[in-house]
């Protein structure tokens, strides 16, 4: 069985026959939250029901890195390589110091109390966006089953001063966010209210050069599932977790290919020497795959 499908002829040119989707941990119960360290040459990610964080190393080794974690989610670095985190059972987003201490980002907007932090990305102004669905209340699954407090929305932290903005509130649930290469553009994915029929699709909002967001669209629907997490490409393409694998989106929303995964996909992130390396989460397993194509 082939490990792609190439919807559109250049697809064929992003993936190589010789490099193959490879398992490269296993046993957990629902992981998330890529990210790489390449100074340390490991990749950590959420093992989120078991209230850890995870480390797999180069060599091969995986070992815990944080536990208890606070059922974290999402994870990115800031510009100054600290390791930023969504904390489903915290309520909060943090950032771990060089020392190891953590210092807290965000846990609240208006006096209530953020939902469960699920995403999170760094612009290169320092400002910290995350998306604020109610997943990790809603169950005591991935944190501690509550009410919500806020709205659903994505939110943008000025780390200098601690202010926190509301830039995107006309979703149901959002979920994954990127910005693409200029960044004028920021993408994230609506995954809708749990336990509703909400639509489930990937939206797109012009960005300014301050941040301000304005013309909110659909991008894509990811079918057959639903867009999660997901990243991009110094070219702009959307590579996005799917029910069958991941998908790659080209910057006009339509669907260039397909990367078939054996178990259902919650997130990627690039890493490598040349950034050219897919890790993925899914369901119990990390999986990688090297590409013709570097993230950003």
């Amino acid at each position: 069985m082939s490990f792609f499908e190439a919807v559109d002829p250049v697809f064929n040119s992003f993936v190589m026959g010789n490099a193959p989707v490879k398992q490269l941990a296993t046993g957990f119960d629902w992981v998330e939250g890529p990210v790489w360290f390449g100074d340390h040459g490991c990749l950590l990610f959420s093992d989120i029901p078991n209230n850890r964080i995870m480390r797999w190393s180069e060599d091969g080794s995986v070992s815990v890195f944080r536990a208890p974690s606070n059922f974290s989610n999402g994870h990115t670095r800031d510009h100054q390589g600290h390791l930023i985190s969504c904390e489903h059972g915290a309520r909060r987003v943090t950032r771990t110091e060089h020392d190891g201490s953590i210092s807290i980002i965000a846990d609240s907007f208006e006096g209530k109390r953020l939902n469960s932090p699920n995403d999170v990305v760094v612009k290169s102004d320092g400002t910290i966006w995350f998306t604020d669905p109610h997943y990790g209340i809603m169950t005591n699954y991935e944190g501690f089953k509550s009410e919500p407090e806020l709205p659903l929305q994505v939110y943008r932290v000025n780390p200098e001063t601690g202010e926190i903005n509301a830039m995107v509130t006309d979703m149901n649930a959002p979920n994954g966010l990127a910005f693409s290469p200029s960044e004028d553009l920021l993408y994230v994915a609506d995954t809708g209210r749990m336990f509703t029929d909400d639509p489930q699709h990937i939206r797109v909002y012009d960005c300014s050069a301050d941040g301000t967001l304005s013309n909110g669209r659909l991008f894509h629907t990811v079918a057959p599932g639903m867009a999660d997490g997901f990243r991009i490409d110094t070219d702009g393409n959307v590579w996005t977790s799917a029910a069958d694998g991941v998908h790659c989106i080209a910057p006009d929303g339509a669907l260039l290919g397909k990367i078939f995964v054996p178990e259902l996909v919650s997130n990627v992130c690039f890493g490598g020497r040349g950034k050219h390396r897919l890790f993925i989460t899914a369901t119990t397993s990390v999986y990688a795959i090297n590409l013709n194509r570097q993230g950003l």
